[in-house]
């Protein structure tokens, strides 16, 4: 007997998760019942008992279900239908293995009778051996018929199989992605409740703050009301008491401000007599008004003290303190003008002689220039200061042309000019420097080192030592605006 195997077929599943429900009712597993019919066709006989619609019915009635509620479930939702399919896929591939036994049962128990009955016909003759073959054809048709059924049942194995791998793996897709969402709802409550702490937090500082501002307004005001009637109740029982002691206080303030003025003159008196002394014992003397605007020049005490041309000097600015003592670059003269830099200092100068150093410092402090400080006050309230000034020397040489230009100092930048050629011009920045001149010379007081940019400076000379002074004073007023100091040569910043 042959026994014929339809081909299965593979179902496209849609992209949406189908599920197939928990209390489905499949068909039994007892064997049909058939009968010959009309034109010796089998037809199948109908069972009495009500059973359950077939698998593929299910699967449809499902997949209808499933697509018209899928948009209104949650994940969470259809995790749980997951599980509950993925249990009714694995009951319905269970019940399926049971059945494999009853058809493979069948099989044999129709070639049995079918042998049974071949062997019948070879002895049977007449009417019962057409019999005979009537019942071998009915038991081949039952073969067929039960084939059909195992291929139908093989393809429904197979779909439930599928079915039941696809639901596991969107089931596990769903728990995942129920995980991940819980998580991040876990974060957002997490964030959401730190700034809701916060936001109490800030707003109990803020109360208990508030709190306090009142209650410390409230006392504050309590007691200057408390004064306030003290001072009444005491004007009304002793009022020229109060107002003597009040002239006796303005009286003591006075004499306290007179006694300071007078403490403060007796110090640099007593300053200046203590470098008077020491000056006494050098065998040098500085001459000159101690005065922004002058120049200091150095001179022997006696004719046989060694000249000052074979001698070494250096010049110093001292604090009034004597705590800090800075040198002066350049200086290094037997004169030396003061500039703006050493107004309330003390200058001192070192002479070294045959391995000797001697000492000499003024006897007071360096004392600005009359009227100099309104002026710049005046000047700083321009937005451009302009100064004649005619150029004594470039890079260290002699100018060989002694025509006038016009030096600008401004809020951004220094520039100088001769009528429309301009020779220099330069931003207040770390390479720009500005200070007096600290050589010899008639004019040292009136003159001026500038350097724009490295490997050009200029020596310049004003028509007056104020306009000097000035210029320089300007000049680092508005470059230490713009985050510049200005120094000369190798000065300690």
């Amino acid at each position: 007997m042959t026994k014929i195997s339809p081909q299965t077929e593979d179902m496209v599943f849609e992209n949406s998760a189908l599920a197939v429900s928990a209390d489905v009712s499949f068909v039994s597993n007892q064997f049909p019942k058939y009968k010959l019919g009309p034109d010796n066709q089998i037809v199948e006989v109908p069972r009495d008992d009500n059973s359950g619609p077939t698998l593929k019915e299910v699967v449809e009635r499902e997949t209808t279900q499933l697509s018209e509620q899928h948009k209104r479930l949650s994940v969470r939702d259809l995790a749980c239908k997951f599980d509950k399919n993925l249990t009714a896929a694995a009951k319905l591939a269970s019940e399926a293995k049971i059945k494999e036994s009853p058809s493979l049962e069948g099989h044999v128990l129709l070639k049995k009778l079918r042998d049974a009955l071949e062997s019948l016909r070879g002895r049977m003759t007449g009417r019962n051996k057409e019999d005979v073959e009537k019942a071998i054809s009915m038991v081949e048709a039952l073969a067929v018929k039960l084939t059909q059924k195992e291929g139908e049942l093989i393809q429904g194995k197979f779909e439930v199989k599928k079915l039941a791998n696809f639901l596991k793996q969107t089931s596990e897709d769903a728990k995942k992605l129920v995980n991940q969402e819980k998580s991040f709802a876990c974060a957002e409550i997490e964030s959401a409740r730190v700034v809701v702490q916060r936001f109490g937090e800030a707003l109990a500082l803020e109360e208990l703050e508030r709190n306090s501002d009142n209650s410390k307004t409230k006392d504050v005001e309590g007691l200057v009301e408390e004064v306030q009637e003290a001072r009444r109740i005491k004007q009304l029982h002793q009022p020229s008491k109060v107002m003597g002691m009040e002239h006796e206080l303005r009286a003591l303030r006075a004499q306290i401000r007179e006694k300071s003025i007078v403490s403060f003159k007796l110090q640099k008196e007593l300053a200046m007599s203590k470098r008077a002394e020491e000056n006494k014992s050098s065998i040098y003397l500085i001459t000159g008004s101690e005065t922004l605007g002058s120049c200091l020049r150095l001179q022997p005490c006696s004719i046989q003290v060694p000249e000052l041309s074979k001698c070494s000097v250096q010049w110093f600015r001292v604090s009034s303190d004597d705590c800090h003592k800075e040198a002066i670059s350049g200086a290094n003269k037997a004169m030396y003008a003061p500039e703006p830099f050493d107004i309330g200092r003390v200058l001192q100068a070192e002479i070294l002689s045959n391995g000797q150093k001697f000492t000499v410092s003024t006897a007071g402090l360096i004392e600005p220039a009359s009227g100099l400080g309104s002026y710049v006050d005046s000047l700083l309230r321009k937005s451009n200061c302009e100064f004649s000034v005619v150029i004594s020397q470039m890079n260290g040489q002699d100018h060989p042309s002694h025509s006038s230009h016009v030096f600008t100092v401004g809020k951004m930048r220094i520039k100088l000019c001769r009528g429309w050629i301009t020779k220099a011009r330069e931003i207040y920045s770390a390479s720009v420097q500005l200070c007096g001149f600290r050589g010899e010379g008639n004019n040292a007081a009136k003159q001026l080192f500038w350097q724009p940019r490295r490997g050009l400076s200029y020596l310049l000379t004003f028509s007056s030592e104020r306009e000097r002074n000035a210029a320089i004073m300007v000049a680092r007023k508005h470059a230490l605006e713009c985050n510049v100091l200005l120094r000369g040569p190798d000065d300690q910043v």
